[in-house]
């Protein structure tokens, strides 16, 4: 395997290096002092921060900090990523057209670049617990529902952190509880915690806890490999939608449908 690794270079360097790795068509890793905006069916920022920035062949894009096991932000396979260096820093864009997303991160340092070829082919066994669930989530936004887009995992709340926040095709903010095993009314019941606490967030409720005038609708999706009757009624009575969905699949594999 040929690797390409560069330290402290000059942002015309880091560049140079760049071009010529789009051009072979290998993995990248960029790691520098850099801001990352995100521009599409929403917006995000990320102030000054020394972050990973990873760069794959198939056009997904992911930024890393020092924390968690996901990335802060990301961009599915099937974008494309240019660089270019503006007003004295290294601009490197991922892009994709089916939605317009840019994912921008600008770089006033890079401590070190590095390219490499890699293979070894791309499949690979899953494994039952929930993180597999979430993966599968991620990878396949489809899953859920035909139009659902992940935007954060772990994303705070006055109720704690939900396992994936995103929105659905008409731009509602869906809230996605992840349970490996057949549950109870309990875990309706945590679901309805979180919608309630992204609900008083985004804009208000009334004293019994249903969206105020102007405020969005927040769906709720349990996703389990299945529910009991009183959980289904549970769900029923509020609203909630429940998606049959087992955290192992025969085989991992990378997919055109992925998304955000």
């Amino acid at each position: 395997m040929t690797v390409t690794s560069v330290h402290d270079p000059s942002h015309r360097e880091a560049l140079w290096e760049l071009e010529d790795a789009f051009d072979r068509g290998d993995l990248i890793t960029v790691f520098g002092r850099c801001t990352v905006s995100y521009e599409g069916r929403a917006a995000s920022d990320l102030g000054v921060g020394d972050r990973l920035l990873v760069l794959k062949p198939d056009g997904a894009a992911l930024v890393h900090t020092d924390e968690g096991g996901k990335p802060v932000n990301w961009q599915p396979p099937g974008s494309e990523h240019r660089a270019a260096v503006r007003e004295g820093r290294l601009r490197v864009r991922s892009t994709r057209t089916d939605p317009d997303e840019t994912l921008t991160v600008r770089f006033d340092r890079v401590h070190q670049l590095s390219a490499m070829a890699v293979t070894g082919g791309r499949d690979l066994t899953l494994h039952g617990s929930e993180e597999d669930l979430r993966t599968r989530v991620l990878e396949r936004p489809a899953l859920v529902e035909p139009g659902f887009e992940p935007r954060e995992t772990e994303r705070p709340s006055s109720a704690g952190p939900m396992d994936v926040f995103g929105v659905d095709a008409d731009g509602n903010p869906v809230v996605v509880e992840l349970k490996r095993r057949r549950v109870g009314p309990d875990a309706v019941g945590q679901l309805a915690r979180y919608v309630r606490a992204l609900r008083e967030e985004l804009g208000g409720t009334d004293s019994d806890g249903e969206d105020g005038v102007g405020a969005p609708v927040v769906r709720g999706i349990l996703v389990a490999p299945s529910v009991t009757d009183r959980a289904a009624d549970r769900l029923a009575e509020r609203g909630f939608d429940h998606v049959a969905l087992e955290p192992t699949a025969e085989k991992g594999h990378s997919d055109p449908d992925n998304g955000r």
